[in-house]
């Protein structure tokens, strides 16, 4: 397949990078299917843990994947850790970058780059507080009835698993304000509550993958406030109607603001990003 059919500029490829939950691939809990069931889209499950399905895509959305995945550079990029992601099984082919880890780390044909993983560490280890400082306060800062889990992902962020109807109002900006000033971003999304090294971006790795390939243009997709830098980094941007973004009204010029929610908004982002690839001017 020649540079121009998969949706190139003068030979160059478009790369369309996205994030995962929330954005392409909802839980049970997240489709947020309010039509009555016999007009209900069909699904595809994408995510198996323990046996049990776990995360799903529509059909629509599925087929719009293996297309746009035919035409363009598709990367995932997601906070998941290497193994959360390795668990999702996206329709075609695949991709041959992934970003995982809030961008901690990059996949190359499936493997860990390890000069991109050494490179971001060195990084860390000179803008922020320590991750052993952050952890203690979040758990010593919550409260065990609504605390269910706290835990640290690949040696790089920390996260809470709370009872979302019993924490507190006000108790993550109280969070956010002494992340700040350490140099940290906390990120609510569901039952989890991410704090996250500031210096740790989707937006950094993106930047890495989109100069490895040559990239001539970047269309991006997310909802959470970890995806702000990602929208931001591209020519082109989406989140759905559902998130953080959403919740806090945020946007910007090249960002469209979607009101479909829930299974249905990934389906739209897809259709409007094969769109985009197929109309390199646009």
């Amino acid at each position: 397949m020649s540079g121009e059919s998969r949706g190139s500029v003068a030979g160059v490829p478009t790369l369309v990078a996205s994030d995962l939950d929330r954005t392409l691939i909802y839980s049970s809990a997240a489709l947020a299917l309010a039509m009555p069931d016999d007009q209900a889209p069909r699904l595809t499950c994408v995510e198996v843990r323990g046996g049990r399905p776990l995360s799903y895509a529509t059909e629509r959305a599925a087929r719009l994947l293996e297309e746009i995945a035919a035409e363009a550079e598709f990367v995932p990029v997601t906070t998941r850790t290497r193994e959360e992601y390795r668990r999702v099984h996206l329709p075609g082919p695949q991709p041959r970058y992934a970003i995982c880890a809030n961008g901690g780390h990059i996949l190359v044909g499936g493997r860990t780059d390890r000069e991109w993983h050494h490179h971001v560490r060195a990084g860390l280890a000179d803008s922020c507080a320590p991750l052993a400082e952050v952890l203690d306060h979040l758990v010593q800062a919550a409260d065990t009835a609504w605390l269910h889990k706290a835990r640290v992902a690949e040696d790089l962020y920390a996260y809470l698993v709370v009872d979302a109807a019993l924490l507190p109002d006000g108790w993550v900006k109280e969070l956010e304000e002494w992340a700040d000033a350490r140099g940290w971003t906390v990120s609510r999304q569901g039952r989890r509550i991410y704090a996250v090294p500031k210096p740790l971006t989707k937006s950094a790795a993106l930047a890495e993958v989109a100069r490895r390939t040559g990239a001539a243009r970047v269309l991006a997709a997310g909802d959470s406030l970890l995806d702000a830098e990602l929208l931001l980094a591209a020519d082109k941007g989406w989140r759905p109607g559902h998130g953080e973004l959403a919740e806090a009204g945020w946007d910007a010029p090249h960002v469209t603001a979607l009101d479909t929610v829930g299974v249905a908004a990934g389906e739209e982002i897809l259709r409007r990003m094969l769109e985009r690839v197929r109309t390199p001017s646009a």
